[in-house]
């Protein structure tokens, strides 16, 4: 069976034996050895076309195996694309799972990490169910879903260690056995040294520092970035002495920082050991910088570092390779003989092949026999049509074809034999659309967890008033519902820029931080792609974050984040894991260039796979709150920026009642034109209405509530069939999200043969509004652009009725 797990054991020399210590010092250099030798099969599976592309740990098995020894069940991965040994080691990976992986194998439990979606050395632990329960987390060696974008996992892995923090510290959090064992768990995170140049890199670094959390960095240093060696990098050349002034002293705290080469193997396993200590019993961040190491096969399998690596430098790290120094110290220090060694490799070696053999084999097995089905049915075609013959011929021919050449050869028959009506011909068809159902399953599927806890599955609760509910300002609203739902879930926490002192800069959380405490209501210094890597850390642990972005503008700068790694989690894991951070923000209407952004177009691109909220005013976000804390799907919730101080009736059930997201709101009924829009711009559209009135047009105004998801029952075709004419108003830049709108109503639910003329839009200009008043009103739409456009399309459809304005 090549599937088997060789794990690292921990050395503690006062209890063991020397023949204890040799063999598991031998088992790690098997472990090392047989990493190496999966590498370069690897590279040369990518280079011979079985695979598309290949990113290879080899160079820093030794240190990864010292890492490994210190990583214990509970404990948190947040990686590096190198990290393959480490995950040997530990036992989160065979090394047949890393070949099936490599060759992309979407058959269920081949590549258990993403299921074919992810590239090699992409690793990932089940956290949750099919249903979408959580697993117990404390009994398994937990990985963070890996993504490729070089610093992108420092983000979440603030959070990852924050949350150890909290369950260590608020008792409160006791009950949640399945995600704790009184915070003593470790996030461990690796990133190369050119990556350590990247901003968020520093951002978690400083912000580790500020939280004093168990977070336990590796940085795996060879001296270069693909062809850029440090000293374009990095100051100094050397990122541990840059970081020197992080180092704890008897006044400040900070960090612990070690510095080891990673060719010594024993030197090694002592930093790991006394380093984890620390940062476990104390609650210290610690930074490991392992020097000396080298990259035998270069970057990746795009390229040959031979083109920029001098021969000195070839030379040196031919010499200090760390698996040829752990041989020579295992040799010079009489653990092993010359022979027993090379019988380590010889068998390792042949471990390997047969692991990769076998991979390989099990993943073209898997589509066989949709190859000869689907030859079958071409030659049962062309009985009726022999020219068909040369389809199933040349797919007869394709050696070890893959899905894509089955299904090409399968879709090219339907289509030359649409003309001819057949048994034949029906059967296939049948087949073909339960096999674009599966493919859907195998390479689609899971953008949302979908589990029982997902927004679909919360109830819909209506807000209740009587007679003795208050008129308030929209904030108290939101603060009302905040306090209801702290109350209610102990889980939830939330922080972000001014959050936790004042309220928030809008009052939303005034009080709160008095009443729940500052573990739960918490201030953050200014750095947003920690605030969100801090909430997606929190929610893989099963804490409710809420991560709070000042203004919709800022948004942009936690982007990658949010894009790379939230918004793609469920479906690169294929459900295996989930975060279910709440993004609270607020935009809209404000004056000037930087405070009313509406970059929703860059949103609705970059973060399928969250929900996008846009209530219209406070009641309508609490209610998207309150159905968002008890669901299990991450969301963003943009908070109308004016709106704070408008008046809104305060429901009785104010921390309960329910918005269902995707559910679209008629709030006007009207007979002579659709008009969609969301969150502050309707305010507009309603006063327009009201002198549209007196002009005899009626006005159906339609409120979808959420972009993501969009309007699921069809509210806006349904109005469409009665006025047939349909405006978009949008403060996103021209063609930005009113282009996505008209998509969904005119494509998605077939409006465009509902219409009679052409749909209009009506935008902010492309450029940001100019501070002040007449900034506003002259760059985003208004009372009276609305009032005109609608006008218009009244008069090119009836000129008589409605004479031209201007």
């Amino acid at each position: 069976m090549q599937n088997e797990k060789l794990i690292t054991n921990s050395i503690d020399a006062s209890e063991l034996s020397f023949n204890d210590f040799k063999s598991i010092v031998i088992n790690d250099y098997k472990i090392a050895y047989e990493s190496r030798q999966a590498s370069v099969l690897g590279r040369r599976e990518v280079l011979t076309g079985k695979a598309k592309f290949g990113i290879f740990g080899d160079g820093k098995e030794v240190p990864q195996i010292a890492m490994a020894k210190a990583f214990k069940n509970g404990d948190w991965r947040s990686g590096y694309y190198r990290d393959q040994t480490f995950a040997f080691a530990t036992g989160i990976s065979t090394i047949k799972e890393f070949f099936a992986q490599l060759y992309a194998n979407p058959t269920e439990g081949a590549d258990p990490f993403s299921a074919g979606r992810q590239m090699n050395c992409h690793f990932a632990t089940k956290s949750i169910n099919e249903d979408g329960s959580w697993n117990d987390l404390t009994q398994i060696k937990n990985c963070s879903s890996d993504i490729s974008p070089t610093g992108g996992q420092m983000a979440r892995l603030v959070g990852l260690a924050y949350a150890s923090k909290l369950f260590r510290n608020n008792k409160e959090l006791d009950y949640l056995k399945n995600f704790s064992v009184q915070g003593n768990e470790v996030a461990f995170g690796t990133i190369g040294n050119a990556s350590t140049s990247e901003g968020v890199f520093f951002e978690a670094i400083n912000a580790a520092g500020v939280l004093q959390i168990p977070m336990a960095i590796s940085i795996w240093d060879d001296a270069y970035g693909i062809s850029v060696p440090a000293k374009y990098q990095t100051t100094k050349e050397d990122i541990s002495e840059v970081l020197k002034g992080f180092q704890r002293d008897a006044e400040h705290l900070g960090y612990e920082i070690y510095k080891v080469k990673g060719w010594d193997y024993p030197a090694l396993c002592e930093v790991y050991e006394n380093a984890i200590k620390v940062c476990r019993d104390e609650h210290v961040p610690v930074l490991i910088h392992v020097t000396e190491l080298t990259q035998p096969q270069g970057h990746s399998t795009s390229g040959s570092h031979e083109r920029y690596k001098s021969k000195d430098r070839l030379a040196w790290e031919t010499e200090h390779d760390c698996i040829l120094k752990m041989r020579e110290w295992m040799l010079e220090s009489a653990i092993v003989t010359e022979d027993e060694i090379a019988e380590i490799e010889k068998n390792a070696k042949i471990f390997v092949r047969n692991a990769q053999k076998e991979a390989w084999n099990e993943f073209l097995d898997s589509i066989k026999p949709e190859q000869k089905q689907v030859i079958d049915f071409v030659n049962g075609l062309a009985k009726h049509q022999p020219e068909l013959s040369k389809v199933s011929a040349a797919l007869a021919s394709t050696a070890d074809a893959q899905r894509r050449e089955v299904f090409t050869a399968a879709r090219k028959a339907i289509r030359l034999s649409a003309k001819v009506s057949s048994p034949e011909r029906d059967a296939f068809l049948a087949w073909y659309k339960k096999q674009t159902e599966l493919n859907f399953e195998r390479y689609n599927s899971k953008l949302h967890t979908g589990g029982k806890e997902s927004p679909d599955q919360i109830a819909v609760v209506e807000a209740e008033y009587n007679h003795l509910s208050k008129m308030v300002d929209g904030r108290e609203v939101l603060n009302a519902c905040f306090n209801e739902n702290f109350a209610r879930d102990q889980r939830l926490v939330a922080f972000g820029e001014d959050l936790g002192n004042i309220g928030d800069v809008n009052q939303g959380f005034a009080g709160l931080q008095a009443k729940f405490g500052e573990l739960r209501i918490t201030d953050t210094g200014i750095r947003e792609m920690t605030i969100m890597g801090q909430g997606i850390g929190l929610a893989m642990r099963g804490l409710k974050p809420i991560a709070e972005i000042q203004y919709l503008d800022y948004l942009i700068f936690a982007l990658n984040v949010l894009s790379d790694d939230l918004a793609s989690l469920s479906y690169r894991t294929k459900g295996i894991q989930k975060a279910p951070v709440i993004v609270r923000t607020r935009g809209h209407r404000l004056e000037g260039v930087w405070h009313s952004g509406s970059p929703i177009s860059m949103l609705l691109g970059s973060l399928r796979g969250l929900h996008l909220c846009v209530p219209r005013n406070m009641t309508q976000a609490a209610g998207m709150y309150n159905t968002l804390f008890r669901a299990d799907e991450p969301a963003v919730v943009i908070e109308c920026l004016n709106g704070y101080r408008l008046k809104e009736k305060l429901p009785n059930n104010v921390g309960s009642f329910t918005v269902p997201l995707g559910q679209a709101e008629v709030l006007e009924e009207g007979t002579d034109i659709t008009v969609v829009s969301y969150g502050s711009t309707l305010r507009i559209i309603q006063e327009a209405a009201e002198e549209l009135a007196t002009m005899g047009i009626s006005v159906e105004i339609i409120d979808p509530q959420t972009l993501l998801p969009f309007d699921k029952t069809n509210v806006c075709a349904t109005s469409l069939a009665k006025t047939n004419k349909l405006l978009v108003v949008d403060e996103d830049v021209p063609g930005g999200a009113s282009a996505y709108i008209l998509q969904q109503i005119l494509e998605k639910q077939k409006g465009y043969f509902l219409l009679d003329g052409q749909p209009e839009t009506l935008t902010a200009k492309a450029h940001r509004p100019p501070f002040g008043s007449d900034g506003d009103y002259f760059s985003k739409p208004s009372v009276d652009d609305v009032i005109e456009t609608i006008y218009k399309m009244m008069h090119d459809a009836n000129p008589s009725k409605y004479p031209s304005i201007f």
